[in-house]
């Protein structure tokens, strides 16, 4: 039986990952931050050891979630602890995975390691470094995971926007936002979002474990669509029985707000609910392409976010 190692496993992706890993024959061990529980062991990669050898000892594939996520409410984010916790928490784990001969190593790694191209849709072959602490933090751990020599198997996924049954992120928001009639209907900015659903994520990650050809690797992971900001607006106000609406806030409006709200982010730490980041990742494209995945792999995702709505908005509720 194989066995498997997931870290950030009380998160949203690695209780979804743990489940199908367990469904499929997996022994797997645990661990996070909160590891109170008997069955899983406490995690905090910031502590220098954090990642003895004995963590990773019998352990056939590790599935790497823990981390500092992006934390959108920071105005001023902090380098050296993305870094600290992304970058370096990741070194020590690979280390004591090669000290255990672990073979298999899958990285959760998001496109925001690289920076933005005017190819549209961005693929693999795009690897400039992003310049955001956070996204440099995960760029520098793809490389110690591919490049480092740690174990025989590496692979980076590299996911687009998460979405499925959590109350957490972006697309939670917006819908908790659009119920209360506190979200104004965007203009129709013909941008692109790429997104994918959890379940497929976790696909993703047993084909990466799996399948030989993998090894050395990097995958950006879709739901093999794109979104406009307009469009998702619209359907989520469907799924939620409201009317549609047929006007929409001028962008000039939308830039001024945003404007203001770079001010305060200035002054107080704190993020406005609008400000110049928030409005590029609403009206501006993030647009990818997981052709590579589908192509070597066989992936291909079940799931669409027109599909997904009536059971999120289920969950919030």
């Amino acid at each position: 039986m194989t066995k498997a190692l997931v870290t950030g496993a009380s998160g949203f992706i690695g209780q979804h990952l743990c489940q199908a890993l367990k469904n499929q024959g997996y022994v797997v061990r645990t661990c996070s931050r909160a590891g109170h529980d008997p069955d899983n062991i406490a995690l905090d990669l910031a502590e220098p050891g954090a990642c003895p050898p004995e963590l990773c000892a019998g352990i056939d594939v590790i599935f790497h979630l823990a981390g500092k996520a992006h934390a959108l409410a920071e105005s001023r984010q902090d380098a050296a602890e993305y870094r600290q916790v992304n970058t370096e928490g990741t070194r020590k784990l690979l280390k004591a995975a090669q000290q255990a001969g672990v073979k298999s190593f899958v990285f959760f790694s998001s496109v925001k390691a690289v920076g933005q191209s005017s190819q549209q849709p961005m693929d693999e072959t795009i690897n400039d470094p992003a310049r955001d602490p956070y996204g440099l933090s995960k760029y520098d751990a793809e490389q110690l995971v591919l490049h480092g020599g740690y174990v025989s198997h590496p692979v980076v996924l590299r996911l687009s926007m998460v979405y499925g049954d959590t109350g957490k992120g972006n697309l939670p928001r917006m819908i908790r936002a659009i119920r209360r009639g506190i979200f104004p209907p965007l203009p129709k900015s013909e941008n692109h979002r790429s997104m994918v659903h959890v379940k497929d994520v976790i696909a993703s990650a047993l084909l990466a474990a799996e399948k030989p050809e993998a090894a050395g690797q990097i995958y950006i992971v879709t739901d093999q669509q794109n979104y406009s900001t307009r469009q998702i607006y619209d359907a989520i106000r469907a799924a939620l029985g409201k009317p549609p609406v047929a006007w929409s806030i001028p962008m000039p409006l939308l830039t001024s707000l945003a404007k203001l709200g770079d001010g305060y982010g200035r002054l107080t730490g704190r993020r406005f609910p609008i400000d110049s980041d928030s409005l590029e990742k609403l009206t501006g494209s993030a647009w990818y392409s997981s052709a590579k995945i589908a192509r070597e792999l066989g992936f291909q995702p079940r799931q669409t976010l027109w599909k997904a709505l009536p059971d999120i908005i289920r969950h919030l509720s």
